[in-house]
């Protein structure tokens, strides 16, 4: 099985920690030139040298904003043009902030399409040429399980994540051959998200973190929290030669906690 990333270059958004970490170390073990995309400059110095390490080619930090357009445009643009075309792009982008829908203000709902959508689609017309021009190109979302069962008390998280995900299965009838997106919907995760989630949940019930987490591993029938690593392998198989023919599909990686078929 072909799993060689060499002469590959992959762009990792929210790689600074986590599922975007863990991706961002996953391909750069592969072979592939790594650059990588967050807010924190801090973060991403500190971890270009492990990626650089890994897979022997120097990686590049991307400090940027997906909630300015015209400044992520343009500081992608420049990153092709200095360290040339993206052929791999994990678009992995933090969750909008816990509540029911119903409280959800027009001004929330504008900023999560905005930081989803419109971030994810200046993002590919800056990269799609590039992989249109090589042949050759992997597209993969880091959404949710909420995409197939909406999570209680994420509702602008639900409606965003599902978006993304019709906006993916539209792309991938019109992306030209040898350019392929997929969507990876990741479970109960030991992230700091998931932290964050459970911490406001156990405010609202008067319990801790513990025991909310005790909640979650309930549900999974794996019966325990998914670790980055384990979501980063995957994303990593679809950035593969061997994924060639998966496109347009959306892969739940949940320790079976999905009732849904």
């Amino acid at each position: 099985m072909q799993l060689d990333l060499s002469q590959r270059h992959a762009l990792v958004c929210g790689a600074s920690k986590g599922i975007g970490r863990a991706t961002a170390l996953e391909l750069a073990s592969m072979g592939a030139k790594v650059s990588v995309l967050a807010r924190s400059e801090a973060a991403l110095d500190a971890l270009l040298p492990e990626l650089t390490e890994r897979s022997g080619v120097p990686a590049t930090a991307v400090v940027a904003d997906m909630d300015d357009r015209e400044a992520l445009g343009a500081t992608l643009s420049d990153l092709v043009q200095r360290e040339g075309p993206v052929h791999i792009w994990v678009n992995n982008t933090g969750g909008p902030p816990g509540g029911p829908l119903t409280e959800a203000t027009a001004e929330a709902l504008l900023a999560a399409y905005t930081r989803h959508i419109v971030g994810a689609q200046t993002i590919l017309q800056v990269l799609l040429p590039g992989m249109t021009a090589a042949g050759w190109g992997r597209i993969v979302n880091v959404l949710s399980t909420s995409v197939r069962e909406p999570i209680p008390n994420l509702g602008v998280s639900n409606l965003t994540r599902a978006a993304v995900a019709s906006w993916a299965k539209t792309l991938s009838r019109e992306l030209p051959p040898g350019v392929t997106i997929n969507n990876v919907l990741p479970g109960f995760t030991a992230t700091d998200r998931l932290a964050s989630l459970a911490d406001a949940r156990a405010g609202r019930e008067g319990s801790s973190r513990e025991d909310v987490y005790k909640a979650f591993v309930g549900q999974v029938p794996e019966g325990r929290l998914g670790d980055p690593s384990e979501l980063a392998a995957v994303i990593a198989f679809l950035c593969s030669d061997a994924a060639a023919y998966v496109r347009g599909t959306t892969l739940p990686v949940d320790g079976g906690r999905l009732r849904s078929i």
